[in-house]
């Protein structure tokens, strides 16, 4: 009996000991994570100080100036102008590399001794920096009818000579540098120049001819600068410029101050396609409806080396057009070639709007597929609306 209580005590202190032994290392293992934690937030706390410390010496330091190299006389010397006015010959730190130092590039000087600590990376416009296209269109020439032949002009303007520059050389001649595309509102201008941007792997820079235009003196150049410098630097690239009628148009003798400004963007844009630096792997497309107002010189060959014309769709074309734009359109007993006939003259964004306006009508009668009736209803509606929008603004506009 004894020894039978004395197995049992013994077992009970096995038990014992082995409770403690788990609570032990259970105890261990959180402390080992607290550990941890609190070396990773060490760690975090020390990287921050040393953010801070940085910060607060970069605080501590004195201002820099802010110059422009004009010259590089020798390795120890460089001809700088300061934005204080002046221009001083000052020396270079040894951080800088030589290479950068090379007229026309921007640098930090020391406030004190002038001398150049940093080359300063190189600016553009935020408004050119803007008009770069991250995203390809969707638009592809299968979305475009009745333009077959400004297709194939397009396509042998701007994209060979980027995806096949060898073709050129075979030959012997040089590339053209420009397009114009001329014509109508309305008529897939644009629209070409999405599907090139689509097409090809180079970098699509797009602009507004009104957006290049600014108050004051010498801005609107330096818009045009700025863009054909991005274009050379993102090359192979296109610049399409729409609205080029906006600072393109005729020089005049006599001309307000406003004007003037815009004709010194016009030279600027001149100098920059047709100038002594290259437009290489650079193309340019632009876009306007009133060709006959533009300059000679920008209409001369060298500069826009062909001009695309781009009418109203004849019947065939506007029989592509309707196809592409109702693909998708559940339509019922459809006579697309009687929409044709009655749309002589219509543009193609005309036939677009009036499939647009087919589709309201079905949708206002509670239908999932359009009828003849629609698209008759909706060719009068265009009409009425277009010869609201000729109507002389008056007392009788709207009645």
């Amino acid at each position: 009996m004894v020894c039978v209580m004395a197995k049992d005590a013994i077992e009970d202190k096995i038990i014992g000991y082995d409770y403690d032994r788990e609570n032990l290392l259970r105890q261990i293992r959180i402390l080992e994570d607290e550990k941890r934690y609190m070396e990773s937030e060490l760690r975090r706390l020390q990287n921050e100080i040393n953010h801070l410390r940085k910060e607060l010496n970069k605080m501590k330091s004195p201002p820099l100036l802010l110059g422009v190299i004009e010259d590089v006389i020798d390795n120890n010397r460089i001809l700088v102008k300061s934005s204080a006015g002046p221009s001083f010959i000052v020396t270079a730190s040894t951080y800088v590399p030589q290479t950068e130092l090379r007229p026309g590039r921007r640098v930090a000087l020391n406030k004190q001794t002038f001398s150049i600590i940093h080359v300063l990376p190189e600016t553009y416009d935020p408004d050119i920096i803007a008009a770069e296209v991250i995203e390809r269109p969707n638009t592809t020439y299968d979305d475009i009818g009745g333009l077959d032949k400004q297709i194939r002009e397009i396509r042998e303007t701007v994209e060979l000579p980027l995806l096949h520059p060898e073709l050129y050389k075979k030959v012997g001649i040089d590339p053209p540098k420009g397009v114009l595309l001329a014509g109508p509102p309305g008529t897939g201008k644009t629209l070409l120049a999405k599907a090139v941007a689509n097409q090809t792997h180079a970098t699509f820079i797009r602009t507004v001819g009104s957006e290049l235009v600014r108050k004051y003196i010498g801005e609107g150049a330096k818009l045009v600068r700025d863009l054909f410098a991005l274009a050379r630097k993102k090359a192979p690239s296109i610049v399409f410029i729409d609205e080029l009628d906006a600072i393109g148009a005729r020089r005049l003798d006599m001309a307000t101050s406003g004007d003037r400004e815009v004709q010194r963007t016009l030279m600027q844009l001149l100098a920059e396609m047709d100038g002594f630096e290259p437009l290489d792997n650079v193309k340019i497309v632009a876009a306007t409806n009133r060709p006959d107002i533009l300059d000679p010189a920008l209409l001369r060959p060298g500069r826009f080396d062909r001009i695309i014309i781009v009418p109203y769709p004849d019947y065939e074309a506007r029989m592509e057009i309707l196809k592409i734009h109702t693909k998708k359109m559940n339509l019922k007993n459809v006579n697309l070639e009687a929409i044709a006939k009655k749309t002589d003259e219509f543009s193609g964004a005309d036939l677009k709007v009036i499939c647009m306006e087919a589709g309201m009508f079905a949708i206002r009668d509670s239908r999932d597929y359009v009828t003849q009736e629609d698209f008759d209803n909706a060719i009068r509606k265009f009409l009425h609306a277009d010869e609201i929008r000729k109507e002389t603004p008056g007392e009788n506009m709207f009645a």
